[in-house]
This record gives C-alpha cells, sequence and structure tokens, in this order.
C-alpha cells in the first residue's frame, strides 16, 4: 500500500512539472531576440520623429545607428566565430538568440535616453531634450 501511495505521488506532481525541448528553448529566445528587436526599431522611429526637425542630429544617429549594426555583427563574430557545424552544439541558437537580445537591449536602452530626456541643468545634455 505505501508502495502504491508514493508511486500515486510521484506521478501527481509530475503533472505540475514541464520540460522544454532544445527546440522550444532556441525558438523562445529567437521570440524574446525578436520581440527586443521590434522594441529597438519602434524607439529608435520614435527618436526620428520626435527631432525630425533637428537634421544634422538625424543624419548623425542614423550613421550611428548604421555602425551599431555593424558592431553588433562584428561582436556575434567576436563571440561565436565561424566554425564547422555543430561546433558549438545544439545549445547554439539559444546562446546567439540570447546574446543579440542583450546586444539589443542595452542599444534599446541607451537611444531611450533622447525620448526620455535628460534632467534640465546637466551640463551635458548634448542633442537631448531635457526633461519635463
Amino acid at each position: 500500500m505505501r508502495k502504491l501511495i508514493i508511486t500515486a505521488l510521484c506521478l501527481a506532481s509530475s503533472f505540475f512539472c514541464f520540460s522544454q525541448t532544445q527546440l522550444d528553448m532556441n525558438t523562445q529566445a529567437f521570440n524574446n531576440y525578436k520581440k527586443a528587436d521590434t522594441k529597438l526599431n519602434q524607439v529608435y522611429s520614435q527618436i526620428l520623429k520626435e527631432y525630425k526637425s533637428d537634421i544634422v542630429f538625424i543624419t548623425n544617429l542614423k550613421n550611428s545607428q548604421r555602425l551599431w549594426i555593424q558592431f553588433r555583427d562584428a561582436e556575434m563574430k567576436a563571440k561565436y566565430p565561424d566554425r564547422e557545424e555543430g561546433y558549438y552544439g545544439s545549445i547554439f541558437p539559444l546562446c546567439w538568440n540570447l546574446y543579440m537580445k542583450e546586444l539589443t537591449e542595452e542599444r534599446t536602452k541607451k537611444l531611450g535616453i533622447w525620448l526620455v530626456g535628460i534632467p534640465e541643468g546637466d551640463g551635458c545634455i548634448g542633442s537631448v531634450k531635457s526633461k519635463e
């Protein structure tokens, strides 16, 4: 009887556990990166809209974003140099997308300053608007 109760408890507790396959985790990491990329593009577009009258800034922002993309791609190649297929294992897509998400979120945070603004009185405000 005791074995039956223990077995029943183990089976019942297994219903509350879940596992993901590597493919599921890879897909989730990719989707999370795409969400971060969408957010970055929204922030970037909003900056372009809010600062549209500052042509010099917009030109420099666009150049900065192109260079950031080149940096991001070079950073990914530095972390994961091209190797023979399978070198990094089945976890590679997960790792790749986690790092892409991290870099993208860092860029979004940096760009977000142009939308949030900097407190008035900061002598190094540059092209960023003052907080209201």
